[in-house]
């Protein structure tokens, strides 16, 4: 029979700021009214008979503050490029020059801005909902943990809310992230 091992509150912390660090990543590839070359981190390229990002096909650049530039390393992928990036959903129309891709940034509608406001309060809750179930693992191992007879009572009861305490930072800081990036899009 295995050995029941006392929980480490460590582990769940770092799973908690896993879910927080995809939210700034998925939050980087939301249009505000600024070029970022995070903006075409979600674009994948059909390139040599497969799906691959646009990053592995062309180095992306910011020359000025509402362009992307897109240069693609391969000359027959311009054309994949190019209609990968007009399919991707991000309202963008890049002009092709040679083998670079010029994007200009358009602004954005107050109506689209709402938009993606709507869009990025998903992804919130999205990482909300996984942390909450890290708090569920967390106390179903702690309750394994007593049962199994490896802490006691007040320990199990200390530990949970130790769960809870990092729970409710890792809301928080969601939740602070989130407003900023609200303000960010909603910034004209």
């Amino acid at each position: 029979m295995a050995t029941a091992e006392k929980p480490v509150i460590s582990k769940y912390r770092d799973r908690m700021d896993k879910a927080v660090s995809a939210l700034k990543e998925e939050f980087g590839s939301l249009r505000t009214g600024r070029a970022s070359a995070t903006l075409l981190d979600q674009v994948h390229v059909e390139a040599y008979g497969s799906s691959m990002p646009l990053n592995q096909c062309g180095a992306v650049s910011v020359p000025e503050a509402r362009m992307l530039m897109v240069s693609v390393w391969d000359r027959g992928l311009v054309v994949s490029v190019e209609k990968a990036i007009r399919n991707a959903g991000l309202g963008l129309n890049p002009v092709v020059d040679g083998q670079n891709l010029r994007i200009p940034i358009p602004p954005l509608t107050e109506e689209r801005r709402k938009e993606l406001v709507k869009v990025a309060g998903k992804y919130a809750e999205q990482q909300r909902i996984a942390v909450r179930n890290v708090r569920r693992d967390a106390n179903d191992d702690l309750k394994k943990a007593e049962k199994d007879g490896v802490i006691n009572q007040d320990e199990h009861k200390r530990l949970e809310g130790e769960v809870q305490k990092i729970t409710d930072e890792a809301i928080k800081r969601i939740d602070e992230a989130l407003k900023t990036k609200e303000q960010e899009i909603m910034h004209v």
